[in-house]
């Protein structure tokens, strides 16, 4: 008498992933969980308003002086570096989640942002960049009469 068995697609799937885990451990053996010390990109929103564009990056712990935020052929680049603190060991550490490093992010800016007046300011971990747009790409509003047409 034979028993039926349900089938299960995902049984295996968590011994395959180990198993991927395993052979890109031993290839890269210089890899290992404290990865998260080298790069990283931090997140970045950016929206339009009427007079101009604003680019807010979220960058806790990072000292004012170790940001770069520059202009240079119509790319808008901020660099910085999130430091490891010293003050813990580091085999003290029992979990290490945040990224630490040096980043880098560019954005290209469209011909109506006027780069002579762009203003930054990094307040609580939170670098804001307002790009004014030219004069004369906003929007241009003129009010009309409009008369009955009966005299």
């Amino acid at each position: 008498m034979s028993s039926i068995t349900r089938w299960d697609p995902f049984h295996n799937v968590s011994s395959l992933q180990e198993q991927v885990n395993r052979l890109f451990e031993s290839s890269f053996p210089g890899r290992s969980d404290n990865s998260a010390l080298t790069t990283w990109a931090p997140a970045v929103d950016i929206y339009e308003t009427e007079n101009e564009l604003v680019l807010k990056a979220d960058l806790p712990d990072i000292n004012e002086k170790d940001l770069d935020v520059r202009v240079e052929n119509n790319m808008l680049t901020i660099r910085g570096e999130r430091k490891f603190e010293e003050k813990v060991k580091e085999d003290n550490y029992l979990r290490i989640e945040r990224t630490y490093g040096s980043f880098s992010r560019s954005f290209s800016l469209p011909n109506t942002v006027n780069a002579e007046t762009i203003k930054a300011e990094y307040k609580n971990g939170v670098l804001t960049v307002e790009l004014p747009k030219r004069a004369e790409s906003k929007p241009k509003q003129v009010k009309i009469n409009v008369t009955n047409g009966h005299n």
